[in-house]
């Protein structure tokens, strides 16, 4: 009988899509589930534009909501680079480590990685059967090199979020009584050990380093810098880290022409994009058709904005003296009669001021994946391996741009330290300091000792299972080889 209620429930799943147009425009509701409403056999793209365009649609979720919003509130809000600001009791969930599983940015964010992931594995397991002259054999296999790279890209940021995840590789092409038993672990997915997941987002990668070209018309497409730089990252967060393959793949990305700009204040400013030291940066023309209204998220004085400089933020760039960094990172207004904070008075308010065309429609980019990021990620591989005079070197590479001297740190565990805060100095606002406390193992040490604008600790109360996010409860309804996390 439970046969034959789940082949009910999965074929009645099954006519709804059959009522979609195409296949191309499904958004799965959970898991990145496809239904290409093909046979087995059949041959899914029919022709070089219509593979052309699935990869497109997998590029253009770099531009939804999870990565023009959720993305920064996970990296800088999660943190003690910013407050969750705006009035969004989701958002101050996160930012004061009580979620529970209902809270809709956790529900949202699994639903758009997943859905990509679905993109990609429809990309990845069809292209090569494309029969169209327009499409050469190698046009083919950079396609799937590309694909590899956005659905690795994915499953670090769920991996990253939630530990354990499903790994879903295929797309369900048929549904019938004589299939059920092999989809419905498909459909419905138990949860990967994290070491699965991070074996198969380096084995994405690896394919997609062979395929993919050294160079392409802007940094938002896969080449081999961004997939070099992505796998340094990734050895540096799976435990145990590999500190070798963290300093080889920086190497690599080092070696492939990236250059820091001189002035860092020119990484923010508008019309400058696309950088030599852009590694991965996402492009917007503007306007209706292509704006990034994620700006307008962060900075403005028309409703108050999501993610607003902390206090322990701004100190720290004090401490350090460091004003250049700090002017180009914060700004501040006068926002008297228009909204309080207990933060902050209103004649002296901070907003972010890396992303400066707020406006609608704006065409401000967003840099994913840097040099200086790399660099850094190459001093604390150093450190790690025992080269402090190495490592030291590389931060006072990133110092000496910003008209700091060079860091007293010298042993392996000042060196540590002096790592973490260059790193946060300098990549501040850029959705990476959540992650790197938690690599480091730091972020309970690091977050219980926030500090307010008093001087006094703010109260936080992060505890090892608040490090990892609850699956969300709609999944567990929806899936019941799904299993919570511990201590939600």
């Amino acid at each position: 009988m439970k046969k034959y209620f789940l082949f009910s429930v999965i074929a009645l799943g099954a006519l709804m899509l059959n009522s979609c147009e195409k296949f191309l425009e499904l958004e799965p509701e959970s898991q990145g589930i496809a239904v290409n409403n093909t046979s087995s056999d059949s041959i899914l793209f029919k022709s070089a534009s219509e593979a052309e365009a699935a990869l497109a649609g997998a590029y253009s979720d770099f531009k939804n909501e999870y990565y023009q919003l959720d993305y920064f509130v996970n990296g800088d809000a999660q943190s003690d680079d910013a407050y969750a600001g705006a009035d969004n009791p989701a958002n101050f969930q996160i930012d004061d480590y009580k979620l529970d599983a209902t809270n809709s940015n956790v529900s949202r964010d699994w639903r758009y990685l997943y859905s990509t992931i679905g993109k990609c594995n429809t990309v990845i397991n069809n292209v090569r059967a494309v029969n169209d002259p327009a499409m050469s054999a190698a046009r083919k296999e950079q396609i799937v090199g590309e694909a590899s790279f956005i659905r690795a890209f994915m499953y670090f940021q769920a991996t990253q979020l939630w530990g354990d995840v499903p790994l879903q590789l295929k797309e369900v092409k048929t549904i019938s009584a004589a299939n059920l038993e092999e989809i419905y672990p498909q459909i419905f997915p138990a949860r990967a050990p994290q070491v699965d997941v991070f074996a198969q987002i380096i084995a994405d990668l690896e394919i997609a380093l062979e395929k993919v070209p050294a160079s392409a018309a802007h940094k938002g497409f896969a080449t081999k810098g961004a997939v070099n730089a992505l796998l340094a990252k990734v050895y540096a967060t799976q435990v145990p880290q590999d500190w070798n393959k963290v300093r080889d793949y920086c190497d690599a990305v080092i070696a492939g022409g990236y250059t820091l700009l001189a002035d860092y204040n020119q990484l923010w400013a508008l019309g400058n994009e696309n950088t030599t030291e852009s590694i991965f940066e996402i492009n917007y023309d503007g306007g209706a058709p292509d704006g990034n209204w994620g700006t307008k998220m962060f900075r403005g004085l028309d409703w108050k904005k999501f993610n607003i400089p902390s206090n322990d933020l701004l100190a720290a760039f004090d401490a350090e003296n460091d004003t250049k960094r700090k002017n180009a990172s914060v700004i501040f207004e006068d926002v008297s009669g228009k909204w309080s904070d207990p933060h902050y008075p209103q004649n002296k308010y901070p907003f972010i001021n890396k992303w400066r065309n707020f406006q609608e429609g704006s065409n401000q980019n967003y840099i994913f994946i840097r040099l200086a990021d790399i660099l850094l990620l190459k001093a604390e591989a150093l450190n790690e391996l025992g080269d402090q005079p190495g490592a030291a070197a590389l931060v006072n590479q990133i110092r000496t741009r910003v008209n700091l001297g060079p860091t007293p740190a010298v042993t392996q565990a000042e060196l540590r330290l002096a790592i973490e805060k260059e790193r946060r100095l300098e990549l501040a606002f850029e959705g990476h300091r959540w992650f790197d406390l938690k690599r480091t193992g730091r972020a309970i040490e690091v977050i219980n000792q926030v500090k307010g604008a008093d001087g006094q600790l703010i109260g936080y109360n992060l505890s090892a299972n608040r490090l990892v996010w609850p699956v969300p409860q709609a999944e567990l309804d929806k899936n019941i080889r799904l299993q919570q996390n511990a201590g939600y």
